[in-house]
């Protein structure tokens, strides 16, 4: 087959990783992308991905890497893997209309041999129910006409330590030899392939995976709550606790959970099994307790200014990272947006602090950005530390900040910084 070693749908913060790894390695890679804002800035070697930089990027390009809107590229790809986003509907149902208007599309430009790998997060047996009819509609058969496979995205975007090479790769396929076939492409380019026997359980690692830290972080959030009202220091109990070489895994409480995986994943497994006539109680109580948590900050903040004679109503709120997690620019999900929803309904007057973001806004109401920390912290009734990026100076919010609230757990407690 002439043409392209892999195909790449979905150009985005899964994509891309993928693309440059299969690049470097030395396969002929294209993306396909339904966003012309995409496409051209990747071809003008702009990257907008975290963990993608504009070098990074003109190396793929020099290696052959181009962005197209045509679909066409996909009848001339041996392997094609789709990395579209699989969010939650307004009815926190599980929203899979990216991943079926991308394999339609597929299925509109297969070709006898290929290999169709779906990445997308997903409920268990959507690529054997969903994608594998859309795929068949072409009039090719899965298994025996073409390979088809699940591989779920392990990205952590800011990971310095751990990307898509040195990330073991789960892979389950239609068949046994589906299954082959993906392993056999994957390991060209990632250290270990992790072959399970079939696409529901690639597809259920996932789930469990995002589940487990779901469930612990739901945990710790809720023993954040009770320990305040017992005047535990619950961030030194758990750093004790750490100290247990076996048996303990360190997580820690926050202003809520953000980010595609923890907020969206667990969902979908609850879907599914609610199909089973049952509710999935540890993720809908996770569910319940993580999403609390930014009304918890709003109220804890109401009690520091209440301790100090002032009201949230024409205070001051300095908010010190709107980011889902530190040293990025991916708001996704940010439990920034609920916390700064939660002080504006209260009257509170709302400034931000974050490098990574140049402009933010809540509900279509902009937010004042003040670039220098110090300055924000100085004028603040109070500050509220929501992530820990790197470049804050965490000795200026300890030192001039006039009350402080953090719910990371990397400040020093004081008179006038208290932790969550």
């Amino acid at each position: 087959m002439t043409g392209y070693d892999l195909a790449v749908i979905g150009l985005g913060y899964v994509g891309m990783p993928l693309a440059k790894e299969a690049t470097a390695a030395g396969l002929r890679v294209v993306g396909y992308e339904v966003d012309p804002r995409k496409v051209d800035a990747l071809n003008g070697g702009r990257s907008y991905i975290d963990d993608l930089t504009d070098a990074d990027l003109e190396h793929m390009l020099a290696g052959g890497f181009r962005a197209t809107l045509d679909e066409s590229v996909l009848a001339q790809s041996r392997t094609i893997v789709i990395c579209v986003p699989t969010p939650l509907d307004d009815d926190h149902r599980p929203d899979l209309s990216a991943v079926e208007g991308a394999t339609a599309t597929v299925a509109k430009n297969l070709t006898a041999g290929s290999l169709v790998v779906l990445e997308s997060t997903t409920w268990p047996g959507t690529t054997d129910e969903v994608a594998r009819p859309l795929l068949e509609s072409s009039g090719l058969v899965a298994g025996r006409d073409f390979h088809l496979a699940f591989s779920p995205e392990r990205i952590d975007p800011g990971n310095p330590k751990f990307g898509l090479r040195n990330t073991p790769k789960v892979v389950g396929g239609y068949t046994d030899a589906c299954r082959d076939v993906a392993a056999a492409f994957y390991a060209q380019f990632i250290e270990q392939v992790v072959p399970v026997s079939g696409t529901r359980e690639a597809e259920m690692a996932k789930l469990l995976e995002n589940t487990y830290r779901h469930v612990n972080i739901a945990l710790v959030n809720e023993m954040a709550i009770f320990c305040d009202e017992l005047g535990i220091n619950l961030w030194e109990s758990i750093e004790a606790a750490a100290t247990k070489p076996f048996g303990f895994q360190k997580f820690l409480p926050g202003p809520g959970v953000g980010g595609h995986c923890i907020p969206v994943d667990p969902s979908y497994l609850s879907y599914t099994v609610r199909k089973l006539g049952y509710p999935f109680r540890f993720v809908e109580l996770a569910q319940e307790i993580n999403e609390r948590m930014p009304s918890y900050v709003v109220t804890r903040v109401q009690r520091l200014l209440n301790r100090h004679k002032k009201a949230v109503n024409g205070s001051r709120v300095a908010l010190l990272g709107v980011t889902y997690k530190p040293d990025i620019a991916d708001e996704r999900e940010t439990p920034a947006l609920p916390v700064a929803r939660g002080l504006l309904e209260l009257g509170a007057e709302l400034v931000f602090v974050d490098p990574h973001v140049k402009q933010w806004q809540v509900d279509g109401t902009p937010v004042p950005r003040e670039e220098n920390l110090a300055k924000a912290v100085a004028e603040a009734d109070v500050t509220l530390l929501l992530q820990q990026h790197g470049a804050f100076d965490l000795a200026i919010v300890e030192d001039h900040g006039k009350l402080v609230l953090d719910t990371r757990g990397v400040l020093a407690e004081g008179e006038r910084v208290e932790r969550l």
